[in-house]
């Protein structure tokens, strides 16, 4: 396997965009390359076969959905109260839909493993690891609720930004910025 970590990259950036566009059917090292607009064949020297493919485009949507160390900390020093708490899953749910292809890759991903055990042990392992990171950044930070707000607001909030992303006429802006409002209200324990 190939080790220049940049065309890995875009190779890999490449897959995700295929994955959103055409779903994991579509995902071939031939339409990665042409994506990619690398030559025909490059992807197949730098991935074993396509699972790892499609392993890696996981690992890597994740890599590009987690938050900057700028927002990190300016959510750390903010108070602890149901409304920062609100506006931090408005920003969460921004930052998530302002990298639709990814979601929707993963989307795709979530489908392709209910066909491939290697696939779906990774993603549960990783989803698993992610749940259990924000119980603990919301532990560590002081916000009002427990685990479980975190996990109803999670799953919550994944229906909610599948709809944003693949009928985003169901709500308007406004009705999204109300229910993620109510939803931290009426989840969130003080």
């Amino acid at each position: 396997m190939r080790r220049n970590d940049e065309r890995r990259a875009a190779l890999v950036d490449a897959a995700i965009e295929v994955l959103a566009k055409e779903g994991a059917r579509g995902l071939t090292f031939r339409a990665v390359d042409a994506e990619a607009g690398v030559p025909v064949g490059t992807a197949s020297n730098y991935f074993a076969n396509r699972d790892d493919l499609l392993t890696q485009a996981g690992a890597r949507v994740y890599e590009r959905l987690q938050p900057d160390d700028a927002t990190v900390a300016r959510q750390r020093s903010a108070e602890p109260t149901r409304e920062t708490y609100a506006a931090l899953m408005r920003e969460l749910v921004a930052r998530i839909s302002a990298f639709r292809t990814g979601y929707l890759a993963l989307l795709e991903l979530r489908l392709e493993a209910t066909r491939r055990p290697d696939l779906r042990a990774v993603l549960t392992e990783r989803v698993r690891a992610d749940v259990a990171a924000n119980v603990s950044y919301h532990q560590d930070s002081g916000l009002p609720g427990d685990a479980t707000a975190v996990k109803l607001l999670y799953l919550a909030f994944n229906w909610l930004i599948v709809e944003q992303l693949t009928l985003p006429e169901v709500f308007t802006e406004a009705e999204r910025e109300r229910l993620v409002e109510a939803a931290v209200d009426r989840i969130v324990a003080l």
